[in-house]
């Protein structure tokens, strides 16, 4: 057993170190899950488990969810969706002191959550809002470093392909989980909104007042933004209601993406093809990770690592508060050197067991969802933490005179509140579970 166990252990030290050489992280998994499979197994056992996973993994009828909900969000980047929502949120917060960055991370809300990817967010709205905050003459750090942190809003606000994974992985009820993202996902905007407040009255050069728009503008922006209010209506309303589950309610909001993007002629059929490649692309790349993530996983079980991990956790004297903070902070340092998608993969098999087993009051299904929601935020903050920050380098590459050093400091104030609302949530279990325990 101990012989298994170093194994398995070697086998999670050669994984880092190929992911530190560049590594891809669905390649490094099958390595090491294959090559550690067989040391310990024999090469019969791993024939005899490829003959079927793959199937059994891309088969799985709640991952379907996945390319609809990517689908969803190409179409409507393609769709004008992004214009749209910056337009009226400029025209209601705008005139305020800082107020077309606030407007930008109203924006990044409302496009997050017809889109579901942080990076998409991002990059979209960084067309969008780079340009005006520039034009107001915003501060390089707090334009660039609000719209960065805005795109993070991106993988909480349902739907979230990130949130699906981890209800596949934990086996967790997706609709419970979306429902559980939106209370915390509408926190992150008033957060957001309040430090960009905070931040301009103490630096009052970084963020100018915009202009005061016309009632005319305000109503006309609002009605355009309508489309996006039935959207999310229709699909997020309608699976936290129990009119249908995730899958239907994402094939319903491409239909509803594609016509309006149609309708408006924004959206073509190149831009049509375009987006349907672009989603193979996408889904490919998440399933391709979920199969190297099997293989490990297997391995890492047969070696007894998960198991190790979560018996020294329950023995180590420490209150079950104090094991689940240990385990967020590695997930915020783990942040740093891999995507949010690749970490969830990679870290939960081996977090939940050890979660699974700590008695917090809750019972087992809301802490399985309230764990959810807490990994999902620190997967945020690796998103515009150093050194990796994947929306800082996004952002940065749209903003080329701005020096990277100035858009992580303009992120960091965004970095330090959602610490704060980590915190809030730790303590306070129930701001999570209000919502499912309501409509539940």
């Amino acid at each position: 057993m101990e012989s298994e166990l170093l194994i398995g252990l070697i086998g999670l030290v050669a994984l880092i170190g190929l992911i530190a050489i560049r590594v891809p992280i669905a390649y490094a998994m099958m390595l090491v899950g294959a090559v550690g499979t067989v040391v310990l197994s024999g090469p019969a056992i791993l024939l005899s488990q490829l003959k079927t996973l793959a199937y059994g993994q891309f088969s799985i009828y709640d991952l379907s969810v996945v390319p609809m909900f990517v689908l969803m969000g190409n179409i409507a980047t393609r769709a004008g969706l992004s214009r749209d929502l910056f337009r009226a949120a400029n025209a209601w917060l705008g005139w305020m002191r800082g107020g077309v960055a606030m407007a930008a991370i109203a924006a990044c809300a409302g496009f997050g959550s017809v889109c579901g990817s942080s990076l998409a967010t991002a990059s979209t709205m960084g067309q969008v809002a780079l340009p005006e905050l520039r034009r107001y003459r915003y501060s390089p750090s707090l334009a660039t470093g609000t719209v960065a942190a805005g795109g993070v809003l991106g993988i909480l606000i349902p739907p979230s392909i990130v949130l699906v994974v981890y209800a596949v992985i934990v086996e967790a009820n997706i609709t419970t989980m979306f429902i559980a993202a939106f209370v915390p996902g509408l926190i992150a905007v008033l957060f957001f909104l309040i430090t960009i407040a905070i931040y301009v009255r103490l630096v009052p050069d970084a963020g100018p007042r915009g202009d005061r728009v016309s009632r005319e503008e305000i109503v006309a922006s609002s009605i355009a933004v309508l489309p996006v209010a039935v959207i999310f209506g229709l699909v997020i309303g309608g699976i936290y209601f129990g009119f249908f589950n995730p899958t239907p309610a994402a094939a319903i909001g491409v239909f509803l993406v594609a016509v309006y993007g149609l309708g408006r002629r924004l959206v073509g059929w190149r831009e049509l093809r375009s987006a349907l490649l672009d989603t193979a692309k996408t889904s490919g790349m998440i399933y391709l990770i979920l199969l190297g993530a099997e293989l490990l996983k297997i391995f890492m079980s047969r070696g007894g690592v998960p198991q190790a991990a979560a018996e020294m956790m329950a023995s180590s004297g420490l209150p079950p508060l104090a094991i689940m903070a240990l385990l967020l902070v590695a997930l915020i340092f783990l942040g740093c050197l891999m995507d949010s998608l690749s970490m969830i993969l990679l870290v939960i098999p081996f977090f939940w067991p050890v979660i699974a087993q700590l008695d917090f009051g809750l019972g087992a299904e809301p802490t399985k969802v309230w764990f959810g929601i807490l990994a999902l935020i620190v997967v945020e903050l690796g998103l515009i933490t150093p050194p990796v920050g994947m929306n800082v380098f996004v952002i940065n590459a749209m903003s080329r005179d701005v020096p990277m050093s100035q858009t992580f400091r303009g992120v960091m104030p965004f970095f330090f509140v959602e610490l704060l609302r980590v915190v809030l949530l730790l303590a306070f279990p129930g701001i999570t579970l209000f919502l499912p325990r309501l409509l539940g």
